[in-house]
Formats: C-alpha cells, sequence, structure tokens
C-alpha cells in the first residue's frame, strides 16, 4: 500500500497518472455502494480536473472526499440534511488548501445530520454502514469519511470534530482520525455545531499519512518519532468502563509501551462544562432553521440544548480555562496523554441512540474543550476495530508519539 506521500511523488515524476488514481476511485466507490458513506460522487469534476492536473504539490493526485458538512463550490450543500438543498457558492478554506496542494475532490462523504450526532445514523439519505460489518454503526459525525477510507476508495478524507466526530468514526472504523488544534484548519464556510469546540481534521489509513496530510494543508513541519516517548496512561475511572473487546486490545496494546499513571481533569465536570458550550451555540446556530423534517434524534437534541441555561454557558467558559490549565498541567509531564478511544466496539445499527451515545462520546469530548491535539489511531484487536486516542499539548507531538506507537505494531 503506497502511502501519500509516495503516491503524490510518483504523480510528480509522471511515473502514476492522475487519471488513473481518479477512475480507481471511482471504481471503488461504485463497489462499495451499499456502505452509504458517499453522499455525492463527482465523477464528471474529478475526471476533468484529473484530465487537466499539472502533477505538481504535495498531494498531486490523491483522490479526497469532503464530509458534507463543508462547503464545496457547485456541489450539493445539504449536510445531510431534507431541510437543506443548497449549492456550495465557494470553496472552504481547507477545501482551497486540497485544491493548492495538488488533491482531487471526488465528492462529498456522508455525515450525522449537522454533524449533531456520534453514530452515522440520521441522515436524509439513512444511517452510514461500516465497512467491516455493514449491520453495524461508522460512529460519526463523519461517518462517511472513516467509512471511505476503511473502505478504500479514497487515502484522505475531510472530516470535522466537535465531541469526537472524528476519533469516534476513526476507532470504530479501523483508521486514523487526527483532530488538531483548534483552527489548525480553519472553519471558513464549514457548517457550525459549536463555534468554540469545532475542529477541521483528517482520516487516513496510518498516522504517518495523517502527518503527511497536516503538513501538506498547513505547509508546517512535523516532528519525527525519535526516543521512546514518556505515555501517561489514563487512569481515572470513567474513561476505563470498557467493553470486553476493547478491554482486551486495550491491555495488550499498552503492555508494550512505556506508561506512567495520570489523572485527567474531573471526568464529569469536563463532560458537563463541553456540553454546556456545546448545547447553546447549536441551538444559536439553528435559530429559524428547526423544521419536521430534521431528523428526530437532531431535532430532539436541539431541544434539549435549548435548556441550558444562559448562566451554564457563562460558568462552562470560565470553568473550560480551568480544566484547560489542568490539562496542559499534565500534558507538561509527559509526551502524550493515552486513553481508549471509544468503550465499545462498533454498535449494530438498530441499536437506539441513547444506549450508545455515552459510550462513545466518553472519552473524546475532552480534547475538544481544551482544544489540545488529539489522534485515534487502530490497534491490533481479534474482530470488530478498537482505536488508542494520543492527547498532546501540540500536533507535531502528537502526530510524532502517533507514529511511534504505531511503528511497535
Amino acid at each position: 500500500m503506497r502511502t501519500l506521500e509516495e503516491t503524490a511523488a510518483l504523480v510528480r515524476a509522471g511515473v502514476l497518472d492522475p487519471v488513473l488514481l481518479v477512475e480507481d476511485a471511482l471504481t471503488r466507490a461504485a463497489a462499495v455502494a451499499h456502505l452509504n458513506a458517499i453522499v455525492h460522487l463527482d465523477a464528471d469534476g474529478a475526471r476533468k480536473a484529473a484530465a487537466a492536473h499539472d502533477r505538481t504539490g504535495a498531494l498531486a493526485g490523491v483522490p479526497v472526499l469532503v464530509k458534507e458538512i463543508v462547503e464545496v463550490e457547485g456541489l450539493p450543500y445539504r449536510c445531510g440534511s431534507a431541510s437543506m438543498d443548497e449549492v456550495g457558492r465557494q470553496d472552504a478554506d481547507v477545501v482551497r488548501r486540497l485544491r493548492a496542494a495538488g488533491a482531487i475532490v471526488i465528492g462529498l462523504s456522508h455525515t450525522h445530520e449537522f454533524a449533531y450526532g456520534c453514530t452515522g445514523t440520521s441522515n436524509r439519505v439513512g444511517p452510514c454502514r461500516n465497512p467491516h460489518d455493514p449491520s453495524r454503526m461508522t460512529g460519526g459525525s463523519s461517518s462517511g469519511s472513516a467509512a471511505a477510507v476503511a473502505a478504500g476508495v479514497v487515502p484522505l478524507a475531510i472530516g470535522t470534530d466537535t465531541a469526537g466526530s472524528v476519533r469516534i468514526p476513526a476507532a470504530l472504523c479501523g483508521v486514523v482520525g487526527f483532530k488538531p488544534t483548534y483552527n489548525t484548519l480553519p472553519t471558513d464556510r464549514v457548517f457550525p455545531l459549536s463555534q468554540t469546540l469545532d475542529h477541521v481534521g483528517v482520516l487516513t489509513r496510518t498516522a504517518r499519512d495523517a502527518s503527511y496530510a497536516l503538513t501538506a494543508l498547513t505547509e508546517t513541519t512535523t516532528l519525527e518519532p525519535s526516543a521512546r516517548p514518556r505515555l501517561g496512561i489514563v487512569t481515572n475511572a470513567e474513561y476505563l468502563h470498557l467493553g470486553p473487546e476493547v478491554r482486551s486490545a486495550w491491555l495488550a496494546a499498552v503492555e508494550k509501551l512505556d506508561t506512567v499513571d495520570v489523572q485527567l481533569p474531573d471526568w464529569s465536570t469536563s463532560f458537563s462544562t463541553a456540553a454546556n458550550l456545546q448545547g447553546p451555540e447549536a441551538v444559536a446556530n439553528h435559530k429559524d432553521r428547526i423544521q419536521d423534517s430534521y431528523q428526530p434524534d437532531v431535532r430532539q437534541r436541539l431541544l434539549e440544548a435549548a435548556l441550558v441555561q444562559p448562566a451554564d454557558y457563562q460558568r462552562a467558559k470560565i470553568q473550560a480555562a480551568a480544566i484547560t490549565a489542568e490539562l496542559d498541567a499534565v500534558l507538561s509531564t509527559v509526551d502524550a496523554v493515552i486513553t481508549p478511544t471509544v468503550l465499545t466496539t462498533a454498535p449494530p445499527l438498530a441499536t437506539p441512540d441513547a444506549d450508545v451515545r455515552r459510550q462513545l462520546l466518553n472519552n473524546t469530548r475532552l480534547a475538544n474543550l481544551t482544544r489540545h491535539a488529539a489522534v485515534s489511531l487502530p490497534i491490533p484487536a481479534d474482530g470488530l476495530p478498537v482505536g488508542l486516542q494520543v492527547i498532546a499539548a501540540s500536533n507535531e507531538q502528537a502526530v510524532a508519539v502517533a507514529c511511534w506507537i504505531e511503528a511497535q505494531r
């Protein structure tokens, strides 16, 4: 399997043809259409872009998918909702960066409606299905991005992450999900869920690809894995209420690592603080928009979010700063903190949202609240995929540690 860096280098050298890369992606997309990972395939546009490609750029000729809440000029802009039927007026900043780096957008990936859900089951076109078992969830809200990468349609997809929406589906689908620090990839022309917590991230097959993609999109350098990192392993009980498959994979993975016990900020306070920031901002973003055509779970979540009092929202802003300082202090003693990404493997599609929401969101919300870099990478597991989460003070440190862990397998 070629890396992103190798693919782009071969395109620049004239060895690989962008037209053939696009055709391969389109063929694979058709073969896995039953997964519902792609809500709009821009075959004609991708072919034209490939034929006219100048063979330059760090992502030269690489086919990519973009989460459908991210605006792409000329493509449908629906956010997974039957209440929207718009066309993108211009490219979001992250899409402009993709094109400038030489990537070719082949279409739009499935999202939980308006990115307001962690299961990937609620969308105008139905649920997204897990490539490892189509009867199971992908997780969300960047459901299609994770599923498409896992299914081999594209090596790179763009997602967004407000409470874990890149890392949750990455864990359940067995790929890498990288949520960089806040505003590393701007949220310009991305439909907002919570401006305080929204991040744009990438999904790839490997940590090294995620590192390369971020470098290509930000024109920054990344740290190379060097000495064995000092890793803090979470000891808060709430992060370790694991299902049997996850527990087995987690214990086997951490056995190979040098770890010291660390205590993360109080889970209950962190979780409620993030919820009290997200809820009122989501309600404000949907003011005068909510319709009966919204997915039932999304509509219900917005109605519940409207009950958060202004005083609770203001208090959450203050608490967020204190919690961030606490995590900064922990990260000053280690290279990164590791946790399981999700408490469970992919649940069946028919599982009620209320029964799995806490299991999926439990471990990912903290890094959005504190805006630290966080990566989910797959670890060896018997059966369905399991993810390990790396939280670090910087993007460079997060990917260096993730790449080092990946190399130990």
